[in-house]
């Protein structure tokens, strides 16, 4: 793998950064206060014109073509301007991968473009229950068919985006009868069909801008077209989108992280004690140093994965492993970062409190870190046997 990237890598990436520093990171506070919430959906518009809404989709969908290692370096640097920014955009781009990777070319031209262009604000991808969270075969979530339509009934809860979410990528059992993990399809529903409803926001600990909501399905008729892929195929479907969405996440831990350090950074740059800069002091040092080599090696376990990603090849552990280390590594080096604040870290005077706040999810959402490890340990037991 050569570690440079490529001329249109590097300009994905420096847009990014300036759209984040000018777009972003004014209203990243206010917006974590319930402030703003008409700037912070035109600012998805406005990424989805600049084409970072589909970053790995085909041009004839309306994506940019990019691929995978461009679309890793560009959520890290929209994630560190705004952590509720950079989770719609990785969760849009995965949205329209799963509808490119098993969709007819119909739900393709029917979806991917309108995601892609701004007209939908976002996907949303609604697979997450009560009772199956970490173990999504075990979800209770039914599609009966009826004639040529389908009719879903069940609960969906901890959907991102689900408010102005313009099509919902919805799982159901659609065989009672199959063993476990089995039975399980995957349809597309659009926002305003009768019976799919929006139901109550949960009250977060960060991340506040992004809506993250309940949906309910209550005799939800849709389509027989509205299947995605093969019949009972959903759960391989899910696995195999949920491994692409982990580099997201890991992407966004990292920039969290980047922000956390930096400005911590500064601070102790300008910060005196004992009458003289706390970044003369060894103790502040290590903890700078510390963070920097453990987000440099996240960086590089994110570009494995993409790369891996990007070529074909499986890259299933290499994106768990990326996930778990970057979104761990996020959250120890925001706790360094406030430790380097001292008090005044601790208070919404300063950022770090905020990043703190929004890196604490990383590690649960698209798999938590427990399930990274046993993906992990799994294949590499695997390669023995």
């Amino acid at each position: 793998m050569f570690l440079d990237l490529n001329e249109e890598q590097n300009l994905i990436r420096a847009t990014a950064r300036q759209f984040a520093e000018t777009e972003l990171a004014p209203l990243a506070a206010a917006l974590d206060r319930g402030e703003h919430q008409e700037l912070f959906l035109d600012n998805l518009k406005k990424l989805a014109e600049i084409g970072f809404m589909g970053l790995n989709v085909k041009a004839d969908y309306g994506g940019s073509d990019a691929g995978v290692v461009a679309f890793s370096v560009a959520l890290t640097e929209i994630a560190r301007a705004c952590a509720s920014t950079a989770v719609t955009v990785s969760v849009n781009n995965m949205v329209c991968e799963v509808i490119q990777a098993v969709g007819s070319e119909e739900q393709r031209l029917r979806y991917i473009p309108k995601i892609c262009g701004g007209e939908f604000l976002a996907g949303a991808f609604a697979l997450t229950e009560s009772g199956a969270g970490s173990d999504p075969a075990a979800m209770t979530t039914i599609a009966v068919q009826d004639g040529d339509d389908w009719v879903l009934n069940g609960n969906k809860i901890f959907i991102t985006s689900a408010p102005y979410a313009g099509v919902f990528v919805v799982w159901a059992v659609t065989d009672r009868n199959a063993a476990k993990g089995k039975g399980i399809s995957c349809f597309l529903v659009e926002a305003g069909t009768p019976g799919c409803l929006v139901g109550r926001a949960e009250e977060k600990m960060g991340q506040h801008a992004s809506a993250t909501n309940e949906v309910l399905l209550q005799d939800c008729r849709i389509p027989g077209s509205a299947l995605m892929g093969r019949l009972n195929d959903g759960f391989r479907i899910a696995v195999s989108e949920l491994a692409g969405g982990r580099i997201g996440i890991g992407s966004l831990g990292l920039g969290i992280g980047q922000a956390a350090i930096e400005a911590a950074s500064r601070y102790a740059l300008e910060r005196k004690q004992f009458g003289q800069p706390i970044c003369n002091f060894q103790a502040i040092q290590w903890k700078i140093a510390d963070a920097a080599t453990e987000l440099e090696a996240a960086r590089l376990l994110l570009m494995s994965a993409a790369f891996r990603k990007e070529q074909g090849k499986s890259y299933s552990k290499e994106a768990s492993m990326a996930k778990l280390f970057a979104t761990e590594t996020a959250n120890r080096v925001c706790y360094e970062a406030m430790q380097i604040y001292g008090g005044y870290g601790y208070t919404a005077d300063f950022p770090v409190e905020r990043f703190s706040r929004d890196a604490r999810i990383t590690t649960i959402y698209e798999g938590t870190s427990e399930i990274q490890r046993l993906i992990i340990a799994r294949e590499v037991l695997r390669s023995y046997t």
